[in-house]
């Protein structure tokens, strides 16, 4: 079978457009009025309104967290949808989780009869997720919350009285927005420390959260608290994350319900459809740059971590005229490994790389993707089913997804489109009990890489790059927090592809565990190295080792280790590709 996401509708399981009065989740839903000629001006500031209201959401997440991954690394993303499920605003946080939570919120309106003080929590992979660490909280906006900031000192209210009245229908009130956010836990449990160990299917990976509410008319609901807490290591970090989550939200819902105090929600409601349609009429008009034509490209993953085969993933992107589709056809089945990735990532890739022809200042909403249409084959390793292993998913096939399509896009488009970064989070997880305190521990991090070069420019040295967006575990926060020891980090010179405009260089960053632990990784651009472009030369594949009593040994891409005190784990990132022949 294949799904298919048509431009310019929902996905099948999200809410249609509901009439005024209709009752959804006990909540009124506003009805979607003709909507006048918006103002210029006016548009700009509510698109820097809604942006700033995602980035306080995630400063307060990164402020509160408890684990390093969510304070240091910034690996979290936050999001502003409106009444109808549909995302608006976004923070400058994750791609791979920004072009994929709007399915998971499709899914829990679908699921969860939401109420006013209710917050959501979800990680199911087949039901919106991504991977079982990237847990999803959510929480409606209602018209009852107003109250939190009337009456504030020098707050223009502008909604007419006649409006206020029809916050209500019903005597129920009215859903103005939602807020979301995702983190990535440092665990959640499964048979390794850190979840990200080389499982062969969903249930060896850690623990499903389907769409549950952890937050009860305003209340946490700590049967569910205790459940999710008796399946992870480190308790009280996880317990920590999760309270931040929910305060990030609640930070969000404040500064919308002072914009619809200050605004009015007839003008709120207006403009965040307004911003809709404008970042789909300037989509339709980056695809129209492109020459009319079919662009196709294949690439592979090294292997799935089970065998030795390498992974291929197809695609066939269609432009005709302001639309484009993108076909995955011909692509992997789905495999025993852990890197299948769920459709929402498939989608969430397609996402960012379209999103990487526009600009800085183009509106981060629901509307970049009505001009394009998805094709993911169920059953492949683009649209995996259950029970599938996904864990490398969402941070190795992404990136592979992000590869193959702009390689597909260099034909139509040479001049723009750079050479093939890194392709790896290299994503590294260190478990065990740490000697100082008797408690568990568990480490997470993804290791940086060379950018692959651009035609007007080298690509960058030691960077994040593609579908992550988050930053290094600070050596000092590192040592602190775990029984580990920073033994080297720097930059791996000569890594990079040469060409005209040299890749960047990867990384090397070598670990040492003070307690006996164990070690997983999960990683790829071993064997296939980052393409080079228009005569650039490869980037070097990356490598791994496990240092013992001064000896190294090389070890695979995927798969999980034991370590004795004073063990070391080598990284060894791989270098972008280069662009262009040098003269």
């Amino acid at each position: 079978m294949i799904t298919k996401i048509r431009a310019g509708a929902s996905p099948p399981s999200q809410l249609s457009i509901i009439k005024l009065c209709f009752l959804f989740s006990g909540i009124s839903v506003l009805s979607v009025r003709t909507m006048k000629q918006f103002d210029p001006t006016t548009l700009e500031i509510y698109r820097a309104l809604y942006t700033s209201v995602a980035e306080e959401m995630g400063i307060a997440l990164r402020r509160t967290a408890f684990s390093p991954n969510i304070k240091e690394r910034r690996d979290y993303s936050c999001a502003v949808f409106d009444a109808r499920g549909r995302v608006i605003a976004q923070g400058d946080h994750m791609p791979v989780h920004l072009g994929s939570m709007p399915m998971a919120v499709a899914s829990v309106l679908k699921a969860i009869e939401l109420r006013p003080g209710d917050v959501v929590a979800l990680n199911d992979p087949f039901a919106g997720g991504t991977h079982l660490p990237d847990v999803t909280l959510l929480m409606p906006v209602v018209s009852s919350q107003l109250s939190v900031v009337s009456g504030k000192p020098g707050a223009k209210k502008k909604g007419s009285d006649r409006e206020k009245r029809q916050l209500t229908t019903n005597n129920e009130p009215l859903t103005l927005f939602y807020v979301a956010n995702r983190a990535h836990h440092a665990d959640i449990g499964g048979a390794t420390p850190g979840s990200m160990g080389l499982a062969t299917d969903i249930y060896g990976e850690g623990l499903s959260i389907p769409p549950v509410r952890l937050v009860k008319n305003g209340a946490l609901d700590e049967d569910i608290m205790r459940l999710i807490l008796a399946n992870v290591r480190s308790h009280s970090e996880r317990r920590g994350d999760f309270q931040a989550q929910i305060g990030s939200l609640k930070t969000g819902a404040t500064r919308l319900l002072e914009i619809v105090e200050r605004r009015g929600q007839r003008e709120a409601a207006d403009y965040a459809n307004h911003l809709i349609e404008y970042s789909a009429r300037l989509m339709r008009h980056a695809i129209a740059t492109i020459p009319d034509g079919n662009y196709e490209a294949v690439d592979a993953l090294d292997d799935d971590g089970v065998s030795d085969a390498p992974v291929p993933i197809q695609v066939r992107i269609s432009i005709t005229g302001s639309r484009a589709r993108v076909d995955f056809s011909g692509s992997a089945p789905q495999v025993a490994g852990p890197v299948n990735a769920v459709e929402a990532i498939t989608v969430s890739a397609v996402s960012y790389v379209f999103r990487c022809l526009l600009g800085d200042d183009v509106p981060a909403s629901a509307g970049l993707m009505q001009p394009i249409e998805v094709i993911a084959p169920k059953g492949t390793v683009v649209n995996a089913i259950h029970p599938a292993a996904v864990a490398g998913g969402n941070v190795e096939t992404s990136q592979r997804i992000v590869d193959v399509l702009f390689k597909a896009l260099a034909r139509g488009l040479p001049d723009k489109i750079p050479a093939a970064s890194q392709g790896t989070m290299n994503n590294l997880t260190i478990g065990g009990i740490d000697p100082r305190s008797g408690n568990e521990f568990s480490y997470y991090e993804t290791v940086a890489g060379g950018m692959g070069a651009r035609p007007d420019h080298a690509g960058l040295s030691a960077v994040h790059t593609h579908m992550t967006n988050s930053l290094n575990t600070p050596a000092e926060a590192l040592e602190y927090a775990y029984p580990l020891r920073v033994r080297e980090y720097r930059i791996r010179k000569g890594s990079g592809g040469k060409g005209k405009r040299r890749g960047g260089d990867g990384v090397i960053r070598e670990i040492e565990t003070l307690a006996e632990a164990r070690m997983s990784l999960l990683a790829d651009r071993r064997r296939n190295a980052p393409y080079g472009l228009h005569g650039g030369e490869d980037g070097k594949p990356g490598s791994a080792a496990i240092v013992s009593d001064g000896k190294a040994r090389k070890i695979g891409s995927k798969g999980s280790w034991e370590l004795t005190a004073g063990d070391r784990v080598r990284i060894e990132t791989p270098g972008g590709g280069g662009w262009g022949k040098k003269n």
